[in-house]
């Protein structure tokens, strides 16, 4: 039996949890109808696609050396449909690209590349680098958007988000009938909509991964992810080191307690910035046509949707200050519950005497 690869590129910020969640959780029916989603002791793809960049990421490359040639090793053993996803592969250079076709030498590989519009992907981002640490205003980071190049790009908005450059990297070789672009639909879309476009790139039924998953990559509004910015200035002159941070701010503070604020104020695109952002559009859409390669979804779903006329602006770097308040004082309380819910170091070092008294006592 021939194995047919599908290679999820990314791009981050669409759906991509979901999607990868999904198939985790259903991997042993999908297997079932002869569709492979290779994982081995962690619930995802990302050290392997981590090790493929040679980057480092929270200190995690010095961990990652060998990954990506053991899931290989792992996709070669497999017939049948076997999926790759990982939306940080996005970024890979093109000498990194070449190494990960010649490990799927053999295979039939289809491409696959998942897009949103700029004025979704822009906020989007910048959230997501303020989750990782970064302290940039989103006025800096717009203008940085703006004014970096899109082909063979150095920010890392752009070498994973840039429509042409990226499917000009991973497709070279492929015949256009192998990538395939999925679109994200537009709000007010069937919440089920994009699941099922993931679904025909990858040539499955939908009906084959029938539990649901309720992981998602979770946004916060501007005053959270101001506070969160300011946060992260403090902690890095205080030295919190890395791994503290994903378990105290990333997931404690932002997953857990403030992306569940009612009634947060969205970060959108300032009004000046429609116009370039739908010049963007039509170029991805141009190369997208002359290109010939699949579509599923529509094209018309990568042009930025504007706010309704009228609507004042919320600028992100300029949150009211009561909302920051009282999203400062939830992140403080989730952190005073979760200092006392820890163990007392002087109740376990009490503890650790009284054990070692028994043992001596038992010689």
């Amino acid at each position: 039996m021939s194995r047919v690869v599908y290679l999820h590129v990314g791009a981050p910020k669409t759906g991509t949890t979901y999607l990868q969640d999904r198939l985790a959780l259903n991997k042993t029916e999908l297997a079932r109808h002869g569709v492979h989603y290779p994982l081995q002791l962690h619930a995802s793809q990302f050290r392997p696609a981590l090790d493929l960049l040679e980057m480092p990421w929270g200190g995690l490359h010095v961990d990652v050396d060998g990954e990506w040639e053991g899931l290989m090793n792992r996709v070669r053993r497999l017939n049948g449909k076997v999926i790759v996803s990982h939306e940080i592969l996005a970024a890979a250079r093109t000498n990194q690209v070449k190494r990960a076709m010649a490990s799927l030498e053999g295979a039939e590989v289809h491409l696959v590349y998942s897009a949103r519009d700029l004025a979704r992907q822009i906020p989007a981002e910048w959230q997501e680098g303020i989750k990782h640490q970064r302290k940039q205003a989103f006025a800096g980071f717009l203008s940085k958007v703006q004014s970096s190049r899109r082909t063979k790009p150095n920010m890392w908005f752009w070498r994973v988000q840039s429509l042409p450059d990226v499917l000009s990297r991973w497709s070279k070789g492929l015949p256009p009938e192998n990538v395939h672009l999925v679109t994200v639909p537009q709000a007010g879309a069937p919440r089920d909509l994009l699941w099922r476009r993931y679904c025909q790139a990858f040539g499955i039924d939908p009906a084959w991964a029938p539990e649901q998953s309720d992981r998602e990559n979770v946004s916060i509004g501007a005053a959270e992810t101001t506070l969160v910015r300011r946060l992260n200035r403090r902690l890095k002159d205080a030295g919190l080191p890395s791994e503290e941070y994903r378990r105290l701010v990333r997931e404690l503070v932002v997953h857990q307690t403030l992306a569940q604020r009612p009634g947060m104020t969205k970060v959108t695109l300032p009004p000046a910035a429609f116009p370039w952002a739908d010049e963007v559009a039509d170029e991805w859409i141009e190369w997208i046509v002359g290109s010939g390669i699949d579509v599923i979804g529509d094209v018309a779903d990568l042009r930025p949707v504007p706010t309704a006329p009228g609507t004042p602006w919320a600028n992100p770097d300029r949150p009211r200050r009561v909302e920051m308040v009282d999203a400062a004082l939830d992140a403080i309380v989730a952190l005073a519950m979760e200092a006392a819910n820890r163990p007392d170091p002087h109740e376990q070092i009490t503890a650790r005497i009284g054990r070692a008294a028994r043992r001596l006592r038992g010689q």
